[in-house]
């Protein structure tokens, strides 16, 4: 066989493992997903006229379909901390140390985890999308195309945070630090434009809000789903993306071949 070949084989073998682990402990995943689906039925239903009102709005209605975009953002921020849990916890059992020594492709143990992470992005979005709608968040407007869009960036966008969990799950101690070492990837979209618009936030906390991978993100979402105008964001946040997955992946290789354990 090629050693791309083997490199696919090696790789399939490895995203197989991790979706059983997925699989057989589903509850680091489930509370995971607790977070932005609590977020979303707080803020509709407790929040929900009064911040309607706030972005202009005439009742609850409009802030669902306001806030579904930076929720399915926030939901892959929250996801991929268990994709760091899960390598910590891997580069510490002494199970990578045993992969080392058998004649399998080196890369295959990070594809593994990356693929598999990005998989159980794309499936949280989509169960937390299906509690949106159950809710009152409709799309009726948007085309196949921007639909397609919308996916491909949440794809993206899943990609690039699951490389940065990877490095911050090679560059902790144990599977407790990673779990906070990630956290901001949960706290970033609560300063992010997923609640209010960053132009009504304090002029002091403005640029946080703006400056940040979440808020082009959700920006260039909520226009491919609703219609709003969508500007320059599009291009940052596919800038961020990339950005994000390259820093993520040259760090990861640089921890995973370096680290002796």
């Amino acid at each position: 066989m090629s050693t791309f070949a083997l490199a696919v084989r090696d790789s399939s073998t490895m995203l197989r493992r991790n979706l059983l682990h997925a699989r057989r402990y589903p509850s680091l995943t489930l509370n995971l997903l607790l977070t932005p689906v609590m977020l979303l039925l707080l803020f509709v239903y407790i929040f929900g006229d009064v911040m309607s009102a706030g972005i202009g709005g005439s009742d609850r209605s409009d802030y669902i379909a306001y806030i579904v975009p930076g929720i399915l953002m926030m939901t892959i921020g929250g996801t991929v901390v268990g994709t760091a849990v899960s390598v910590s916890t891997d580069m510490n059992e002494g199970i990578i140390a045993r992969f080392r020594t058998m004649a399998i492709h080196r890369g295959s143990v990070l594809v593994g985890h990356v693929v598999g992470s990005v998989l159980q992005c794309v499936a949280s979005v989509v169960l937390v999308g299906a509690v949106a709608v159950a809710i009152g968040f409709r799309s009726a407007d948007a085309s196949a195309l921007e639909w397609l869009a919308a996916f491909g960036l949440l794809a993206l966008f899943s990609l690039a945070l699951t490389w940065i969990a990877v490095g911050m799950g090679l560059a902790s101690p144990n599977a407790e630090a990673a779990a906070n070492s990630a956290q901001p990837l949960i706290l970033l979209p609560l300063i992010s434009s997923a609640f209010i618009p960053a132009e009504t936030m304090p002029g002091w906390f403005q640029p946080i809000a703006e400056y940040q991978p979440f808020t082009p993100a959700i920006e260039t979402l909520r226009g491919l789903l609703l219609g709003t105008e969508i500007g320059t964001n599009a291009w940052i946040a596919v800038a961020w993306c990339l950005g994000l997955a390259m820093l993520g992946y040259f760090w990861s290789a640089a921890k995973f071949n370096g680290d002796p354990k």
